[in-house]
This record gives C-alpha cells, structure tokens and sequence, in this order.
C-alpha cells in the first residue's frame, strides 16, 4: 500500500506537466523582452488550468512527503523516472510529438536502472 503514495506522486507530476503544456500551447508563444515575458507569465498564472497543474504539483509533494515516511529515498527515488515513460507516450498521443528510436532506446535504459535499483531493498 505504500507504494501508492510514491505512483500518486508520478500521476500528480505527469498530469500537471500535461496541463501545462496544453495550455501554454494554446496561450501561444513567449515574447520577446524581458518585461514582455513577465507579463505573459505572470498573467498565465490566472489561467484555471494552470492554477490546477500547481495544486496538482502540491499534491505530489504531499504525496512525496508520505512515501519518504514508508521507503529510503535510494529505493524510491528511481521509481520516479517511470514519469518519463508516461510523459513520451502521453506527448506523443495529446500532442503528436514524435516518438524516436533514441528516445525508446533512453526508455529502456531507465526501465532497466529501475528493476536494478528495485531490487536493491
């Protein structure tokens, strides 16, 4: 069971680098000046959408926070690289990004880093 709090944590960061995406997509490009770019992020920060993708990162803290009370943080800590399998295959269907062979190749890289270092407990 405690191991949902660190797969909470995964699911709470994916989808709010998700979200954010989606909307910084549709809000549209960063300007160019430094005063410019500041008010295009800090007027970002209204969009509901991205005030969910923050609360959702605070959940996954807090979620982060319980799973460091149950595991040492050498075994869990890699279980978070399983994001970047979700964050691939997610872009790659919400937002056509390309699926490449060097990316597969890096998956299997970590999938394999992660069995390793699961095993290690």
């Amino acid at each position: 069971m405690s191991h949902v709090y660190v797969f909470a944590t995964i699911i709470f960061a994916v989808t709010s680098q998700l979200i954010i995406k989606w909307r910084m997509s549709l809000l549209g490009s960063l300007p160019a000046g430094f005063s410019r770019k500041a008010v295009f992020l800090f007027s970002a920060l209204f969009d509901p959408y991205v005030v969910l993708s923050i609360l959702l990162t605070f959940l996954g803290g807090l979620s982060w926070m319980a799973a460091m009370t149950r595991f040492e943080i050498s075994y869990v800590y890699p279980f978070i690289s399983l994001s970047f399998i979700l964050i691939l295959v997610l872009s790659a269907f919400f937002f056509n990004e390309p699926v490449t062979a060097n990316k597969i190749i890096g998956l299997v890289f970590i999938v394999a880093g992660i069995i390793i270092s699961s095993r290690s407990i």
